[in-house]
C-alpha cells in the first residue's frame, strides 16, 4: 500500500501495529480458523501493547486519538495476514460484545422485539433474541439496544429505545448462547444470544446516555464502525493482493513466470487500483468523521454519505482483490497454505455486515440523489 498522504501520526500507528501483529504469522491465523479458536494471545499483546484504547480519550485509560488512526490500525491489522478474523477478535476493544441485530428485525432495526423492562427497584429484565453477535462467547459484557416502553407507546420508532451495558454472566438464569457455525472469519466466534427474563440488577450502572433515546448513541457509533469496517476490507484486498503478485512473479508456467501474462497481470493491476482509490474515499471520510466532533458547521448526513460510500467501495474492492487472488493461484489457490482461501472466505463479511450493499445504495440515493426513500 502507498503510504504518502498520511499524517505522521497515522504512519507511526502504522508501523507500531504491524511490529506487534509480525510475532503472528499466517500459520497462526490458519490454525486458530481451522480450529475455530479464539485469538486470545493475539488480543493479549494488542492490550499490553495499548491498542485496544486507541479512540478513547486519555482521561478514560486510552490514547486519545481519532478514527482516522483506529482505522489504521484496523486495516493493518487485516493486511498483516490476520484478516477479517484479527481485526474482529479487537474490533471492540475490550472483550465487549454488541447486541443490536436480531433474527426478525435484520435492517429494521427500529423494529427490534428485545425488551428491557424496568422494575420498581430499579433493575431491568430482558427478553429477547439477538443474533451474529461476535465474540460473545468471549466477551464479559454486552452493549445491548433494546426496547424499553413498546412501540406504541412511543411517538416514533426511534424512540423508546434504550442503550445498556449488561454483565454476561453465565451462572445467572436466563441467558443463552449458541455458536453459529459459519464460513469464514471462524477465529472468532459469532452467535445466537438468547434473554428470558435476564436481570440486570439495580444499581450498575447499565443505562447508557439517556433512557429512550440509544438509537441516537447506535447511529454516531455506525458512521465510526463504517470506517473500521472499510479499513479491514482494505487490508484484507491489500494482503491478498500480495499474495497473488508473488506467486505470479515466482510461478513459472511455459518457461515464464506467471505474472508476464496480462491476462494475469491485468487483473491484479486493476484490483490495486480499486484498492488504492477505495483507500482515500475512507480515510477522506475518517478526517471528516473526525472533524465533525468538533466543527458543527459538518452536517451528520455528510458524514454519514462519505462513511457508508468508503464502506461500500472498500467492501467491493477487496472482493475483486481476494477473488482475483484465489484465480491467480490457479489449483493452489484452493489450498489452505496459501492464505489466499481463507481471504476469500472472509472477504464477504465487509459486503454484508454491518450494512448491506443494497441498502447503502438506498442510503446514498435518497440523501445525495433526493431520490424517495425506498424503505
Amino acid at each position: 500500500m502507498a503510504t504518502s498522504g498520511f499524517s505522521e501520526t497515522q504512519l507511526t500507528v502504522r508501523h507500531a501495529v504491524m511490529q506487534t501483529c509480525s510475532r503472528f504469522p499466517n500459520t497462526y491465523w490458519q490454525e486458530h480458523d481451522q480450529n475455530e479458536q479464539d485469538p486470545a494471545d493475539f488480543h493479549a499483546a494488542m492490550a499490553k501493547d495499548g491498542w485496544l484504547g486507541i479512540a478513547l480519550p486519555e482521561p478514560l485509560g486510552g490514547s486519545g486519538l481519532g478514527i482516522s488512526e483506529a482505522t489504521m490500525m484496523m486495516q493493518t491489522i487485516a493486511e498483516s495476514g490476520a484478516g477479517m478474523a484479527g481485526a474482529q477478535s479487537i474490533h471492540a476493544n475490550w472483550r465487549v460484545c454488541f447486541g443490536v441485530t436480531e433474527p426478525n428485525a435484520g435492517l429494521d432495526t427500529l423494529r427490534l422485539s428485545t425488551t428491557a423492562a424496568k422494575q420498581q427497584d430499579g433493575s431491568y429484565l430482558v427478553s429477547g433474541q439477538k443474533i451474529w453477535i461476535t465474540c460473545a462467547q468471549v466477551a464479559a459484557k454486552m452493549i445491548l439496544l433494546a426496547r424499553t416502553t413498546p412501540l406504541d407507546q412511543v411517538r416514533k420508532p426511534s424512540e423508546g429505545l434504550s442503550l445498556l451495558c449488561i454483565d454476561l454472566d453465565r451462572s445467572r438464569p436466563g441467558l443463552e448462547m449458541r455458536r453459529i457455525k459459519k464460513m469464514g472469519g471462524r477465529a472468532v466466534d459469532a452467535n445466537e444470544v438468547f434473554f428470558d427474563k435476564y436481570v440486570v440488577p439495580a444499581g450498575s450502572d447499565a443505562l447508557i446516555g439517556e433512557e429512550g433515546q440509544g438509537f441516537k448513541l447506535i447511529l454516531h457509533g455506525m458512521n465510526a464502525e463504517r470506517c473500521l469496517l472499510a479499513g479491514e476490507a482494505l487490508g484484507l484486498g491489500y494482503a491478498a493482493l500480495a499474495r497473488a503478485a508473488e506467486y505470479a512473479r515466482d510461478r513459472v508456467v511455459f518457461q515464464r513466470p506467471i505474472g508476464m501474462n496480462q491476462g494475469v497481470a491485468h487483473p491484479l493491476a486493476d484490483a490495486y487500483m480499486r484498492l488504492e482509490a477505495a483507500k482515500f474515499a475512507t480515510y477522506h471520510a475518517a478526517r471528516l468523521y473526525d472533524a465533525s466532533r468538533t466543527d458543527a458547521s459538518i452536517r451528520l448526513d455528510e458524514v454519514g454519505v462519505a462513511c457508508n460510500s468508503a464502506k461500500y467501495l472498500a467492501a467491493e474492492a477487496a472482493f475483486a482483490a481476494c477473488e482475483r487472488a484465489v484465480l491467480a493461484h490457479g489449483g493452489m489457490g484452493y489450498a489452505l497454505e496459501f492464505d489466499v482461501e481463507r481471504y476469500f472466505r472472509e472477504c464477504l463479511v465487509p459486503r454484508i455486515a454491518p450494512v448491506s450493499r443494497e441498502m447503502i445504495l438506498n442510503y446514498v440515493g435518497e440523501k445525495i440523489l433526493g431520490l424517495p426513500r425506498s424503505y
